[in-house]
């Protein structure tokens, strides 16, 4: 858990929440003297990176209050989803869960629910919970996580549903207790919210305009990582190539990873999501020049057809994203490049899909994330014509794999018979004998060893291919 150096503004709502954390304290201390047992928490995170790293935040305020952490919901006395709404088949999951807490909690009647993140966001959520959920105590955004303290001592007092959803994020909130799942990695934000408006997603409406962190913040939480022995970082934001645009004194992301770079103690910075549309040629020289920024882009290029491009307002010509990956692959030769891909939005023909294909085929991704366009509500591509069959988008979207999956073994191949440094995350659920890492270009690692050995960047020569991870052993 991380002090911070922070503005005025900010350190009065930090104080007051944290004599909520205490007067909490005092009520679980109180709880465990009459019972004999203490109070547990159980937080599901869905959705993206930055969920992730908002769900160690939650984490940290919670065991700063003095719960433990519960292996189950069911048995939790505190249970908190921390959701996503980028598809609905993300929220219908959460409505499923959340008929089973029914249950759980009526076993248990001082459990307590809360609901928060990018779903909570929709009024047409808040409108369903209201009528159909009302056993849960307490419902908040994405703006003001920093108040759980405050939010849970009042449910404490009072019945029914809490609710507290803010239309527009307030100021950025610095010393929030943090709960970090890695002893060696850890995620950073650089920035909040976006303002793409790309016209398939959600999230700008959700997360709120693009706002960047001071880099004396973020340049102060990196040193104190490091200190407490974190290796590598990831900067976080929706759209990182943008940052620092709006600070009151500009610095581009460049200059931010190049101070980075310079602190002692980090051995590995990753960063995502890059826009296509905001990535600088400054920007491609920082990787290519910092040795500890590794040589891996996660850039999304969502379709390789111009005009569907047009239609998800996404800034960028086909030619235009190409042009960018040649530049990448002529500064940087080994980098590695992941992407995300959309199969059926509206309006999408073969021809364009058969564009898409291209892209893959020229750009030769490490990996992809594929996914089937989902509706969402409140955005403009909800109300488009031509919206694609799903027949014809199921279809699509198997054949893009059929040509994808090669690709991603070639790409593999080329690893067997090198020597590469890799940092050691785990042992393999599969096997106890098989530990798990990553390359600097991300790709996965499997290797004999023992459990000393995570947390460490050990040489590791590949010897072997299975398409989305290669095999290794240890050499020296």
């Amino acid at each position: 858990m991380i002090e911070k150096q922070n503005s005025n503004i900010t350190i009065s709502e930090v104080k007051k929440q944290q004599q909520y954390m205490q007067k909490m304290k005092a009520f679980l201390w109180d709880w465990e003297q009459k019972t004999g047992q203490k109070q547990s928490y159980f937080v599901l995170t869905t959705g993206c990176q930055m969920n992730a790293h908002d769900s160690e935040k939650l984490a940290g305020m919670l065991e700063t209050m003095g719960y433990v952490k519960s292996p189950t919901e069911e048995n939790a006395d505190f249970v908190i989803y921390n959701t996503c709404c980028i598809r609905e088949n993300a929220e219908e999951k959460v409505y499923g869960r959340l008929g089973r807490l029914k249950y759980y909690k009526k076993q248990n009647k001082n459990m307590k629910i809360a609901l928060c993140g990018c779903m909570t966001q929709q009024d047409v959520v808040i409108e369903k919970l209201q009528k159909s959920y009302k056993f849960i105590d307490i419902v908040f955004g994405t703006f003001n996580l920093y108040k759980l303290p405050e939010l849970l001592y009042h449910s404490m007092q009072t019945e029914g549903t809490l609710f507290d959803i803010w239309k527009e994020a307030g100021e950025i909130v610095e010393d929030i207790p943090t709960m970090y799942q890695s002893a060696f990695q850890a995620s950073v934000n650089v920035t909040y919210g976006c303002e793409n408006f790309c016209s398939y997603c959600i999230v700008p409406y959700v997360r709120g305009k693009e706002r960047s962190r001071k880099p004396e913040d973020i340049l102060h939480e990196v040193e104190q990582l490091a200190q407490n022995g974190i290796k590598e970082i990831m900067l976080l934001g929706q759209n990182v190539n943008s940052y620092g645009k709006n600070l009151e004194h500009p610095l581009s992301f460049a200059k931010l990873l190049q101070k980075i770079n310079q602190v002692e103690g980090i051995e590995r910075i990753r960063f995502m999501t890059s826009h296509p549309k905001d990535l600088s040629d400054e920007l491609i020289e920082t990787i290519k020049n910092c040795k500890k920024v590794c040589n891996y882009i996660h850039l999304p290029i969502q379709s390789g057809s111009s005009e569907i491009l047009k239609r998800m307002n996404r800034r960028y010509t086909k030619e235009q994203y190409l042009e960018l990956v040649q530049k990448l692959k002529n500064a940087i030769p080994d980098i590695t490049i992941s992407t995300d891909i959309i199969v059926g939005f509206p309006g999408e023909t073969e021809q364009d899909f058969q564009e898409t294909l291209d892209v893959i085929r020229q750009v030769k991704y490490c990996t992809a994330f594929t996914f089937i366009y989902s509706k969402r509500t409140g955005t403009p591509a909800a109300k488009m014509e031509q919206q694609v069959p799903e027949e014809v988008v199921k279809d699509r979207f198997n054949r893009l794999l059929q040509v994808l999956n090669p690709i991603v073994e070639e790409v593999h191949q080329k690893q067997v018979g090198t020597i590469a440094n890799v940092l050691v995350e785990e042992v393999s659920k599969q096997n106890s004998a098989i530990l798990t890492g990553r390359m600097e270009n991300n790709i996965l690692v499997h290797f004999e060893g023992n459990k000393d050995c995570i947390g460490k960047i050990l040489p590791i020569k590949i010897t072997d291919n299975k398409t989305f991870y290669v095999i290794g052993e240890r050499i020296g």
